[in-house]
Order: structure tokens, then C-alpha cells, then sequence
């Protein structure tokens, strides 16, 4: 199994100051925005420069301190199945060293969230076939077979705001992309 580099939620001070510098300086686009929770908890926001990823960066405007610190809440890894979660589930328990083990899916992925040895945030993924709009989390049950969770997955979400086929949403977020792009 290989994994490969997604994105970082990172714990952010003054949100609009970063938000105009990784936009206007950097190029990102925010692609989705919005309490973190059902219960209103602090805003979370999705960049990315990428057609083919809903977000390469997160911020979650939750720093307090003036002092160099570990900003980053998690690491993600980004695999090519919900068998290869399944997989690192097993690998992780079967380890046992790291901790918080918790499967999520937020209606456009497949997760196992956890924290290294040493507190890390750590999260690998899978895409599920739909792409709904962010922020979304739900347990997921390990138990459940492929098919059964895909069901699952598609009943609880698909009522939810942007849910499309990821197909679609990628289409959409190439056409945005290139529309950005100069001349040639």
C-alpha cells in the first residue's frame, strides 16, 4: 500500500490574514467554509489549488498563543481503497501504539483518524464514489461489509448540501481551475 500526501488542518490565529495570504499570494481558492460541528464550534476552512482534491489545506481558527508552537492538528494520507483503510485499521490496532483510534467518514471519504506515539494528528483516507460539502463527520462502523457501508454512506449523506458524484465535482473544479489559467 502506498501512501501519498493529502492535506494539513492547520491552527490558525488571525483567520482572514492567512486566508488573504495563501489566496492572494499563494492561489489558493476556499472550496468549502463553516462551523465545526452541529454545535456551532469554530469556523473550519478548505483550500486547495488542486481539481482533484477538496482540500490540501485546512484552517481552524483555534490558536490562542503568541508562542512558536505545533500548529498542524493532523497529518492525512490519502490510499486507494476502502481496503487499504481497512488494512491500516488492523496494522494500527494490531501495533497498538497509536492511540484515539476513530473511523469517520465525512460523506466524501472513508477515514481511520489516530495520534502517533507522540500526540500527532494522524488520518488515512480513501474517496468514496460522492462529494459533499464540508465540513461533515459521522462514525463509520469497521464492521460493516464494502457494499453495506457504500449504502450506508450514500443514505446518510445524500440528502446533505453538494452531494454529486466526486466525478462531477472533479469535472467542475478542473473547468474552474482552467479557467484561471493564462493564455498559452
Amino acid at each position: 500500500m502506498q501512501l501519498r500526501w493529502s492535506h494539513a488542518v492547520v491552527y490558525v490565529r488571525d483567520m482572514e490574514l492567512m486566508l488573504d495570504f495563501y489566496s492572494q499570494v499563494l492561489g489558493f481558492e476556499i472550496t468549502d467554509r463553516g462551523p465545526l460541528g452541529p454545535s456551532g464550534g469554530p469556523e473550519i476552512v478548505f483550500l486547495s489549488q488542486v481539481a482533484t482534491d477538496h482540500h490540501q489545506l485546512a484552517f481552524l481558527n483555534t490558536r490562542q498563543d503568541d508562542q512558536a508552537s505545533n500548529s498542524v492538528n493532523h497529518f492525512a494520507f490519502r490510499v486507494d481503497s476502502l481496503g487499504d483503510v481497512r488494512q491500516m485499521i488492523t496494522l494500527l490496532q494490531t501495533d497498538g501504539r497509536a492511540d484515539k483510534l476513530n473511523p469517520l467518514t465525512h460523506g466524501n471519504a472513508w477515514s481511520i483518524y489516530c495520534n502517533d506515539p507522540e500526540g500527532n494528528g494522524l488520518e488515512v483516507f480513501c474517496d468514496t464514489p460522492w462529494h459533499v460539502q464540508q465540513p461533515q463527520a459521522r462514525p463509520w462502523d469497521t464492521t460493516l461489509s464494502d457494499e453495506a457501508l457504500l449504502n450506508w454512506t450514500r443514505e446518510t449523506f445524500e440528502k446533505e448540501p453538494g452531494f454529486a458524484d466526486l466525478s462531477d465535482f472533479y469535472q467542475t473544479r478542473k473547468a474552474q481551475l482552467d479557467t484561471r489559467k493564462p493564455d498559452a
